[in-house]
Order: C-alpha cells, then sequence, then structure tokens
C-alpha cells in the first residue's frame, strides 16, 4: 500500500505547496484512526488540506463552519414528529460523513463542541436515548484561529485530549506562495485537478494494515517511559493521559507503514512525538511566566530519555 500512500502524498501537493511534513503527518493520522486539529491563522490552507485529502480518498465530506449560533442538534442530528407514522423521526446532523471538517471549531459555544466528543471517541451520537452509528471510516479535522483572535474561546482540555495529533501549517515560502500564484494563472482552481487515489474501504484496509504493524517490546516500553516521565516534568501542572500513550503508539504504527516498514523503530516514535504530545501538556504558571511552551518540553524528554537500541 505504499504506493498508494505516494500517490495520495503526490496528489495533495497539487493544491498544499511546500508543507510535505503537514500532509504527511494529516494522512497518517486517518490511517491510524484518529482526530486531527489543525491550528493556525487564516487562509494557510487548513480547509484546502482537509477537502484535498477527501478527494483523492474518494471520502463523503461533510463542512460545518462554526459560529457562536452553531447548535449541538446542528451537528449530531435531531428527532422531529411525523405526523403519517404518528412517530418521532431522526434527522441525521451534519457530523455523518467519512470526514467532518468542523471549520473554526472554537468560535463554537462550549456546548456545541461538547457535542462532539461522542462521535470522536466512539463513532456514533446518541439523540433523544438512541444511539446512531457514523459511517466508517470516520475522522474529525478540526481547524481553529489562534486564541485572542476576535469571537474564539478555548476548546475544553478533554476535547483537546481526544485529538491524536496537532499540527500547524504555517506561512508558505516565498517560492511556495509564487508556485501556487503560477498554479492559478490558468484560472483553474488546483483542488479540482486532485485525482481520486483509493476509495473508503480501501482506507479501512490500511487502516486494518497499519494496526497490525509489529511493535517490540522495547520501544513499547521507552512510549511508556516517556509518557510516566511527562508526569512528573517539574515544568509541567499535567502530563500526557492514557490516551495519548495509545495514540502515540498507533501514531508510531503509521510513521513506519508511510515508510513502507511493517515494524516500528524508535526513530518512528521521535518523528511524530512532538504533533501528538505537545497538545496534551499543561505547563506550570511559573513556567508560563518563564515564556516556556509544551512543544520544547517535548522536544526536551525526547533528549533525556535513553534511546533503545533494537
Amino acid at each position: 500500500m505504499v504506493k498508494i500512500t505516494d500517490n495520495i502524498v503526490s496528489e495533495v501537493k497539487k493544491v498544499i505547496c511546500g508543507k510535505d511534513t503537514a500532509i504527511l503527518y494529516a494522512l497518517n493520522c486517518m490511517l491510524s484512526g484518529g482526530n486531527l486539529l489543525i491550528e493556525d491563522v487564516p487562509g494557510v490552507g487548513k480547509t484546502t488540506l482537509a477537502l484535498a485529502l477527501s478527494r483523492t480518498m474518494g471520502l463523503d465530506c461533510g463542512r460545518v463552519q462554526f459560529t457562536p449560533d452553531v447548535l449541538p442538534s446542528d451537528i449530531t442530528g435531531f428527532s422531529v414528529y411525523d405526523k403519517l407514522t404518528n412517530t418521532m423521526k431522526y434527522q441525521p446532523g451534519a457530523i455523518f460523513h467519512n470526514l467532518f471538517l468542523a471549520d473554526e471549531l472554537n468560535r463554537a459555544s462550549s456546548r456545541t463542541q461538547s457535542a462532539l466528543l461522542e462521535a470522536m471517541e466512539e463513532g456514533h451520537v446518541t439523540v433523544d436515548g438512541n444511539t446512531y452509528l457514523l459511517p466508517k471510516p470516520f475522522t474529525v479535522f478540526a481547524t481553529q484561529n489562534p486564541v485572542g483572535t476576535a469571537g474564539t474561546s478555548l476548546l475544553p482540555d478533554s476535547q483537546v485530549d481526544r485529538f491524536m495529533v496537532r499540527l500547524s501549517i504555517g506561512y508558505p515560502s516565498p517560492k511556495d506562495e509564487r508556485a501556487m500564484i503560477d498554479q492559478r494563472k490558468t484560472g483553474i482552481d488546483p483542488l479540482s485537478t486532485v485525482v481520486q487515489i483509493c476509495d473508503r474501504n480501501m482506507l479501512s484496509q490500511m487502516q486494518q494494515e497499519v494496526n497490525a504493524v509489529y511493535i517490540h517490546e522495547k520501544v513499547v516500553n521507552y512510549i511508556v517511559e516517556l509518557i510516566h516521565k511527562s508526569r512528573s516534568h517539574k515544568d509541567l501542572e499535567r502530563g500526557a493521559s492514557p490516551r495519548a500513550t495509545l495514540a502515540l503508539t498507533a501514531m508510531a504504527k503509521g510513521a513506519a507503514y508511510l515508510e513502507g516498514r511493517n515494524y516500528v523503530t524508535p526513530s518512528d516514535v521521535h518523528k511524530i512525538f512532538v504533533p501528538v504530545i505537545a497538545h496534551r501538556l499543561i505547563l506550570t504558571p511559573e513556567a508560563e511566566l518563564e515564556g516556556k511552551n509544551t512543544a520544547d518540553i517535548a522536544k526536551q524528554l525526547l533528549k533525556n530519555i535513553v534511546t533503545p537500541k533494537i
């Protein structure tokens, strides 16, 4: 399946210039069965990345532009009375897609944000006591502008922890920005040129193959030690959760799979450690005052713990 993943990346690169690492993280997250949080300033391609990935993998993609007046029922669905059958009939919400793009999630009310929790964790929603399964495969791509932008509010920690990866696309280099202009000289949207490489059934198969990637006991112990050290770090009020342990393991398998291997190495853990772990760490007030950040602390953990040889 490595050829397929290479082709997927090539197609997405048609519309996202110079951001190969971000593309690989996003694809790895999908292959690992996780949810992705993209935090960045407006206009750098957050939404375009999600749309390009959905098109090249033949996924049914739904999008909601979150604002303070979006209601939880807009996302999960609601029941209405049907006169013909004299029963309550369920009307599915916007989340019933393979890839749900929650655009500017941090502009929504906390109640609406929490409507995503069950879907992200369990793959279903509950409305009026009834449970409705979401289509498979299913993933959430959420975007948010940096806190401090007008009209935004912090996502709750419980929700942030449910995102397998948080990444930032960042501004393009001058070279890549010129390439973006050249791509559009003909008046054709590059997104319309993206070719479908696989379908949802093939994605499900690749997810199973990623899950089957072998991970040596030494690498497992290494992952556990990294997580446990985060919980006793002097600059952290709260370290990584057990959910982070599982996410780190899944993403390490995905990194190996994208490299064409059926086994995990410590370098796979290094490659994905910061985007998987940094957003789950909570700084102490003292560390915040000193201007420290969780990404640097995650890198520090990697330096301080001996990498196993396998």
